[in-house]
């Protein structure tokens, strides 16, 4: 369900207000500020206070895109499970919570919610590592990424509301690890205007190597699997038509509806090329400030903290692949 289709009034009436700049900040040698203005080309200011145009991401762009989005899932999903959400008859049921569901309840499809969070916990760690963030997300602020995210006002009151929402994300999710996973191939072999060579935000004055990023793109798609666990066994927990209307009355089974995962129409992670907006930055933009659709702010710290001391996750395992 691409995010278009689920989310695309309320998205589009946010971009086209205004332009969205994401700080990537000064991580080690990597970019302080990108701009997404639509215009011909992308500006971005690197570290050393010098500006040059790009129609490419760089490494340190995909990571901070990456983290970004991961940071997003984690403050959804944790907001899900001590939220209104978490009482549907689907999930803990009435009276229930995240670590105690009611006779009416699922435990299955609680632990799937609980799963994902813990998943996204994960991958988010990793993503800090590459750029040189401390890893309990306490140094993002200070470099650029943000640290409170905008929902629609009701998104976790209830499952109608969140399902639609997350769906969307996980789809645009899918199509970001996907776009990541051809960026760090055609860097690799220095193709179609990607360079070669990549500054390792996470140790200053250092390039990867050609294996390296070979080994992301790798983990990449790792990661696209994972997430693209998420939108089935989302897509799983109704198993009936919902009555929202943001479905448009299409029904949610099977929940491995496809043949193969998409772009979600993506062309790029940050940066703008030419006239296109095409970019995971710009279908997050919405989440990431305050409007008149997207006013519920939601702290990452509070979910990460939360996550910990109330045990809403849950033990998963496995390890990036080498």
């Amino acid at each position: 369900m691409p995010v278009n289709d689920v989310t695309n009034e309320m998205i589009q009436s946010v971009v086209n207000r205004r332009s969205f700049l994401v700080g990537a900040g000064a991580v080690g040698a990597g970019i302080a500020a990108v701009g997404l203005t639509g215009c011909s080309g992308a500006t971005m200011a690197v570290a050393q206070g010098t500006t040059t145009t790009a129609t490419t991401d760089t490494a340190a762009q995909i990571f901070t895109a990456a983290l970004i989005a991961e940071d997003l899932a984690i403050t959804a999903y944790y907001n899900a499970l001590v939220g209104g959400t978490i009482q549907d008859s689907n999930l803990a049921g009435t009276g229930g919570t995240a670590t105690k569901v009611s006779a009416n309840g699922s435990v299955v499809n609680v632990a799937y919610l609980q799963a994902a969070l813990s998943e996204e916990v994960s991958h988010a760690m990793l993503l800090r590592t590459l750029l040189g963030l401390k890893v309990d997300g306490s140094g993002d602020v200070a470099a650029g990424v943000p640290g409170t995210f905008y929902f629609p006002t009701g998104t976790f009151d209830t499952l109608a509301g969140f399902l639609p929402i997350q769906l969307a994300l996980e789809t645009a999710f899918i199509g970001a690890y996907l776009t990541a996973v051809q960026e760090f191939s055609l860097m690799a072999a220095g193709a179609n205007g990607f360079s070669a060579t990549q500054a390792n935000p996470a140790m200053s004055g250092t390039n990867y190597t050609q294996a390296q990023l070979l080994s992301f793109a790798k983990v990449s798609a790792s990661i696209l699997g994972v997430e693209a666990e998420h939108r089935a066994l989302l897509r799983g927990i109704p198993g009936v038509t919902l009555s929202n209307p943001m479905f448009a009355g299409q029904t949610v089974l099977p929940a491995n509806n496809l043949n193969y995962e998409g772009t979600d129409g993506l062309t790029g992670l940050i940066v703008t090329s030419g006239a296109s907006s095409s970019t995971a930055a710009a279908a997050l933009a919405p989440f990431l400030s305050q409007s008149s659709s997207f006013s519920a702010g939601f702290s990452l710290s509070t979910a990460l903290s939360g996550a910990a001391s109330t045990y809403v996750g849950i033990t998963t395992t496995g390890t990036p692949p080498s």
